[in-house]
């Protein structure tokens, strides 16, 4: 049995992972009560005592908890923003290659991606690691998401009966081109430099769905059906699998996969205007379910152990 510590258990993707590890009997959560959760000798102990630990915590408050780590045995987690293009820490979004998959099986430090980060990423770094898209294409990207991705402030906003009008409609934000996904979209996909980036969020829970748009010159001597082929040979697992057609008579809902761990990748368009997409939960291998599928391949379990797929 291991033993796992959530460092910030409170928030959104910390409640997440521990109402789903709760029920497994080859995990033993362990806990700090409401008055020693900000204790740092207290949290210090408990992640120490860890097979692993999940840290779900601002970026600063993620650092600090690296740094109380002692116990060379001890898998850290990491669903901040604070690690992904750290060069020492594995990237965990272990689909990308069989190095990614290596690095998330033997690593003690292990990021989790982020929600956008991992539609984007899984839509454009194997077209450039294949030279089918130049790292120096420019790139534009619109990520739809449901409210849940704000965390539990912006969840009471929406679910609040007084809410203000303008959140019945869609509403794109990280308007000023600085959203803090784009640093790790740019270090692991390779690109030189960050796509136009429109993330949108909207009145639903949970689910999320981002493409990226390419016109046939920005590919590199290829064509549609060379993109379609190169998600055809890498994404056919139990969680991240290409699909021909995912839409439903002609229409894609963000939300199709919503309280799902998979992620489905699809390629529409013509020749000359293809749009790249990929459709899955910002709460789960958005979130949540990309950290545990980490955790089972750290621990070399069934990679899908707990998940919904």
């Amino acid at each position: 049995m291991k033993k796992v510590f959530i460092d910030g258990k409170a928030g959104t993707t910390g409640l997440r992972i521990f109402e789903r590890l709760s029920s497994r009997p080859d995990i033993q959560i362990l806990t700090l009560s409401d008055e020693d959760r900000k204790d740092a000798a207290k949290r210090k102990e408990m992640l120490n005592n860890s097979d692993i630990s999940f840290l779900c915590l601002p970026d600063a408050a993620a650092r600090e908890s690296v740094s109380l780590v002692e116990n060379p045995d001890t898998i850290i987690l990491d669903a901040s923003t604070a690690h992904r293009t750290e060069p020492d820490w594995a990237y965990g979004f272990p689909e990308l290659s069989p190095e990614h998959l290596k690095k998330v099986q033997t690593g003690k430090r292990i990021a989790v991606p982020g929600c956008h980060a991992s539609g984007f990423v899984a839509l454009v770094q194997p077209l450039i690691a294949r030279g089918l898209l130049a790292p120096e294409v420019r790139l534009t990207c619109h990520s739809i998401t449901g409210y849940s991705g704000g965390g539990k402030s912006m969840i009471a906003e929406y679910e609040a009966e007084d809410r203000c009008k303008l959140f019945d409609a869609p509403r794109q934000y990280a308007l000023g081109q600085q959203h803090k996904h784009l640093k790790e979209m740019v270090k692991i996909t390779g690109l030189a430099g960050a796509p136009i980036f429109c993330p949108i969020v909207s009145d639903y829970y949970s689910g999320m769905c981002v493409t990226v748009p390419l016109f046939r010159e920005d590919l590199q001597n290829a064509g549609i059906e060379d993109v379609r082929n190169v998600y055809r040979e890498l994404y056919n697992g139990p969680i991240v699998r290409y699909s021909d057609c995912i839409n439903e008579n002609g229409l894609i809902s963000a939300n199709a996969l919503s309280f799902n761990d998979t992620m489905q990748i699809t390629v529409e368009g013509n020749e000359d205007r293809i749009l790249l997409i990929s459709r899955f939960d910002n709460l789960g291998k958005g979130a949540s379910g990309a950290a545990l599928q980490c955790m089972n391949i750290a621990m070399g379990v069934d990679q899908t152990t707990g998940l919904a797929v």
